[in-house]
Parts: C-alpha cells; structure tokens; sequence
C-alpha cells in the first residue's frame, strides 16, 4: 500500500523554488501534486489543449486529460473551461499558471543535465523583419563555436512572455506588465528602396499593418503585385520587381537596393528587448540579451 511522502528539501535550488511560490492556502499538513502533474498542467495551460500539450510533452492525450482531472481534485478547484476548441484557463487556472512560471524555469535549470554536449536553450520571439536580421546574425546569437542553443519563434503575433511562451521578445513598447523588464533599442525607421532602374510601381502587402496602409495611401493605382507575406517584399525587391516599403535596418544591409524617397517618419517606433524579471538574471538569457543589444543597437 503506497503512502504519500511529505518532503523536506532543504537545498539552494529548494530554497529558490519556494520563493517564487506563495504559501499554500490549505495549509501545512496538504499535500502539493507531483511536480510532473504541475508540469503537464503548464504545458496543457501553454499550448491551450491536450493534442499540443502531448507533442509538447511526450504523454498521449487521454493521458494529460485523466491528469488534469485528477489535478483539479486534488486542488480542490477547477482550472480548465473545456471547449470544443482546446483548454481554456479559469481564473484559479490563470493563478496557478502565474505562481508556476517562475518555479518551472528554476527547475528546469536545475535539472538539465551536465553533459559538455547539452547546451542552455533561449527562446526568441520575433517578428518578420527582425527575425531575417537575427537569422543572418545566428553565428553572433549562439557565439561562435556556440555556447547556446537559440530558438527562434517568428511571427506577427506577440507571444506571452509572462507565460514562458518565450523567454525573450521585441515590443514596439516599453512593457508596462507586471514582472517584466525592458531594454531600450535603437528606434526602428523605415523607407521605400527599390533596385536602381526598376519600375516605380509598388509592391504592396496585403497585412493589416501601420506600412502597409502607409505604402497603399501612396501606391494609388501604381502596384506591381500583392503579396500576402511581407517577406515577399524583399525577395520581389531584389529581383527588380518594385519599390519597397522597408525597415532601414534591412534595406541598408542589401547593397543592390537603394533608398528611394525620404524616411516615413511616421511609421518611426521605438523597439525594446523584453523579458521576464526572473528570467534575466539568468546566464544564457543575460548573455543573449548583452548579444541582442549590440546587434540591434543599444539606445
């Protein structure tokens, strides 16, 4: 007959954990869930269903759904709003969540494993023009011969940082969330270039984007081609197809462009390094955060 084993752990690693989360509200004699279950239950929270969370996790999906079942006895609570859709969080999900994320980073350095061959992983999150630009800087990202494991996250959506969806991200703004910190970059300008000697029509993006409508205001009847991916924009550019509306810091790195009118100064923003306030004490994400700050430019 198996008994369950309350533990004492009176190590630094210990030490950190239960600072980052609040006393237990039942109080000294109740039992937390394994950590495996607390563990499944922010992957399920993360990916917003069981299918994602079971690719994610390695564990089938009947199986996370009897685990959060059983967590949510245990807990006394329920977490997840089950829908057609996926797993939404209730508001005592939201705070569980909130009071895991910083005990699932300390844990998860404490527990990889030492080999010389496994490296510390960052996540990056990153929109269209600022991933390109870290893509071609990967060797000065992950050092050179690496020291890190860089994962890059492209996407026009912003990914929750408070959540761990990433550990770093850019923000037009400076983050006004709790447990957040910032860091100031180089203001981001933008430009129309064009291959000398192209048409003067516009390549135009069909996103829903400040750039976007700005290059349509002026395009007028004047449009090459559609595009529905604004990457496309460079590629038509380089190939002689158009004039372009792009980031300074993209157009100037291609010497077969060249500007073709005046900086859009009202599409001008600044652009911050935001992460969490845990997490960026830590070696890898201070030293990815030093490295982004010289290649994307210190304010």
């Amino acid at each position: 007959m198996s008994e369950k084993i309350r533990v004492s752990v009176r190590d630094d690693t210990a030490s950190k954990i239960g600072a980052q989360i609040p006393p237990d509200p039942v109080g000294e004699d109740h039992v937390l869930p394994p950590w495996g279950d607390l563990a499944a239950f922010l992957a399920v929270a993360r990916c917003g269903g069981l299918s994602a969370a079971a690719r994610e996790t390695n564990i089938s999906a009947p199986t996370l759904g009897r685990r959060m079942r059983a967590l949510e006895r245990a807990l006394g609570a329920e977490l997840f709003v089950r829908r057609t859709h996926g797993y939404d969080l209730t508001a005592p999900g939201r705070r569980l969540r909130d009071q895991l994320g910083s005990a699932e980073a300390i844990i998860a350095r404490a527990t990889l494993p030492r080999a010389v061959d496994v490296l510390p992983r960052v996540r990056i999150a990153a929109g269209t023009w600022t991933m390109l630009k870290l893509v071609h800087s990967l060797p000065v990202l992950a050092g050179e011969p690496p020291d890190l494991l860089v994962r890059l996250l492209q996407g026009e959506d912003v990914l929750s940082i408070p959540r761990r969806e990433a550990a770093i991200g850019f923000r037009s703004q400076r983050p006004a969330e709790a447990g957040l910190a910032g860091r100031r970059l180089q203001r981001v300008e933008f430009a129309p270039y064009a291959v000398p000697g192209t048409s003067e029509r516009w390549i135009v993006a069909t996103a829903s984007t400040a750039s976007a409508r700005w290059v349509r205001e002026r395009a007028g009847a004047a449009i090459a081609c559609e595009v529905s991916a604004p990457r496309l924009l460079l590629d038509l550019a380089l190939v002689g197809a158009g004039r372009v509306l792009l980031p300074t810091f993209i157009g100037d790195d291609h010497a077969v462009l060249e500007r073709v009118g005046p900086i859009a100064r009202e599409l001008t923003h600044e652009q911050w390094l935001v992460t969490h306030a845990d997490d960026r004490a830590l070696p890898e994400v201070r030293l990815v955060l030093d490295r982004l700050g010289k290649l994307m430019g210190r304010n």
